[in-house]
């Protein structure tokens, strides 16, 4: 089936199975890596992306429902020259928030979405909490993850 996807701004038309997964299309069509297969339930984050602006589980979206829609990366946003992005980094360094890695690229993808969807407060420990319910981190636990993220929601984020 041929789909067309508007990926991190660009058109693009594929010939995939109707039901190839979006996080498989992402890596093994477009080499596209941030998005990490963890799960492939909806379960860990680790494949977060946004689908027309919302945060989704890439490994649930099959490729007939991405047709003809906006999906954002983790590549595209370091596309971008939003400073947010050098803010989170140094708020995740200050905290010591990442280990491993794998979790971070879901949880980058979910934040943003959060200070994407913020009202005029900033969002606090709670929003943070909630909209990370989706995402598995092994290694660094939340507390400093939650610390650098409400430090930075509040910075950098829709404050």
């Amino acid at each position: 089936m041929r789909i067309n996807i508007i990926i991190n701004g660009r058109e693009t038309a594929l010939d995939v199975d109707p039901l190839k997964r979006l996080v498989d299309i992402l890596r093994e069509d477009l080499g596209l890596v941030a998005a990490k297969i963890g799960c492939g339930e909806g379960e860990c984050g680790s494949c977060n992306v946004w689908l027309d602006g919302k945060v989704v589980s890439a490994c649930l979206v099959p490729a007939i429902q991405a047709d003809g829609r906006q999906v954002t990366t983790l590549e595209g946003l370091f596309e971008s020259p939003d400073p947010r992005l050098l803010a989170l980094r140094d708020a995740f360094l200050k905290h010591d928030v990442s280990q491993c890695g794998a979790c971070i690229p879901g949880i980058v993808m979910t934040c943003f979405g959060l200070s994407e969807s913020a009202s005029d407060r900033p969002a606090g420990a709670e929003d943070v909490r909630r909209s990370l319910a989706g995402n598995l981190c092994r290694c660094t636990g939340y507390a400093s993850l939650i610390d650098a993220l409400e430090e930075w929601m509040a910075k950098a984020g829709k404050a």
